[in-house]
């Protein structure tokens, strides 16, 4: 593929000089499909994306009240970036089929943007009045649904030789955004030092408590559900609102774009386990003995 038919993020034509400079001494590879990445801090960035993340870490100024999602990719974003904008507004009063609900009409990620690529990747000072509040699947899932996506956004058809490639690249830790386990690692260690400010969710667990999950979830945020709220079916609705089933369905999903990428990309059907439909045997043996050793010791397990 062309390089002007890639996502803007993905590309390497909007860098500023001084990062060019800090680029060329980096460490550097192509992915499978191509894409030229370079190795910043621990983590595997295009070169557009690279110059987000040094306009965020160079911009960017915490306040008390932000609520930032800092999910692996691929790793259950769409729904958790749909769950937070629905509490947050429930403790608005605003009813879950409102039509001026912001899910009714928005995709998560135009609600939610990323930091480095949507709202740092051409400023380190960009208006940030627009946002009120900026906002974890089974390893061996995201690496599927990493490699799924990757080709959606690529317009490639899937092939076992694309996946062969993936996995080596993800079990080597030069996948885009750089090793899985340590992503996981950072946040949970950090959970466990500040329980009050970190929560450390899983994919699974949502997807098999989802009641108890959105509960822990909203308790989090500071909008819990009352006894009221709860015996009114509430609880429901907003999982229903945020159902990938309903999101998928949206018009905005199935037309919308954010940074080239289609929406109807964002979100696929998310089923733990879906991975054993396609990895061998062997593939699946080999992450878990990684994640093993990554994580002893820790805590933290899968």
């Amino acid at each position: 593929m062309d390089s002007k038919e890639l996502p803007s993020i993905l590309r390497d034509d909007n860098i500023s000089e001084e990062t060019n400079k800090l680029i060329s001494s980096l460490p550097s590879h192509k992915d499978t499909g191509g894409l030229k990445l370079c190795k910043y801090q621990g983590c595997w960035y295009s070169y557009n994306t690279l110059q987000g993340v040094l306009n965020f870490q160079s911009g960017f100024h915490p306040q008390d009240t932000d609520i930032i999602l800092a999910s692996y990719p691929k790793s259950g974003a769409t729904w958790l970036k749909a769950l937070t904008v629905a509490l947050l507004e429930k403790s608005k009063n605003r009813s879950t089929s409102d039509p001026h609900h912001p899910l009714q009409y928005d995709n998560p990620h135009g609600i939610v943007p990323c930091l480095e690529m949507d709202v740092y990747h051409e400023s380190s000072s960009p208006h940030l009045d627009k946002f009120s509040a900026t906002l974890r699947l089974n390893v061996k899932d995201t690496l599927v649904s990493w490699w799924l996506f990757g080709n959606a956004i690529l317009k490639t058809e899937p092939t076992r030789s694309d996946l062969q490639s993936q996995f080596e690249s993800f079990c080597n830790g030069t996948i885009y955004y750089g090793p899985f386990w340590e992503h996981l690692l950072s946040y949970w260690l950090r959970s466990l030092e500040d329980p009050k400010h970190v929560l450390f969710m899983r994919y699974e667990e949502m997807k098999s408590e989802p009641r108890d999950q959105i509960k822990r979830l909203a308790e989090f945020l500071g909008c819990h559900f009352s006894k009221q709220e709860e015996e009114s079916g509430l609880v429901d609705e907003v999982l229903e609102l945020c159902s990938l089933g309903n999101l998928r369905s949206l018009e905005v999903k199935k037309t919308g774009k954010r940074n080239d990428v289609n929406h109807m990309d964002y979100g696929n059907k998310g089923e733990v386990g879906d991975s054993m439909n396609y990895l061998t045997p062997e593939m699946e043996k080999k992450i878990d003995m990684i994640i093993q050793e990554k994580l002893q010791g820790s805590g933290l397990k899968f």
